[in-house]
């Protein structure tokens, strides 16, 4: 699904006009994005968390000659899943019989 799905379902469940929904969506992930490059955790409930993360100055190897080369510190945003939407994404597992349990039916 790329933004203008996104726009097209939100305009379809929400009944507002597609320019209209585009323009909430927008919003939303301008909202989303000033807010972690000020440095803000954006937590929607269910969803998950947005967030601005600090990497520390690390030493990587070029992979061609094995060499080591510095990498600068940086910052980077990061995303973690919230339980609901982890749980929408998973497979759902099939209990597992064990040997004994099978042995006795």
């Amino acid at each position: 699904m790329n933004k203008q799905d996104l726009v097209n379902e939100v305009a379809r469940r929400t009944g507002l006009e597609p320019p209209e929904a585009a323009d909430a969506v927008e919003a939303m992930i301008s909202a989303i994005r000033e807010s972690v490059a000020k440095g803000q955790r954006v937590t929607l409930s269910g969803f998950g968390t947005f967030e601005k993360q600090r990497r520390a100055a690390r030493l990587g190897r070029n992979p061609h000659t094995g060499e080591p080369v510095p990498i600068a510190a940086t910052t980077v945003p990061s995303f973690r899943p919230g339980k609901l939407f982890r749980e929408a994404v998973l497979p759902k597992r099939r209990k597992r019989t064990t040997r004994t349990a099978a042995r006795r039916r």
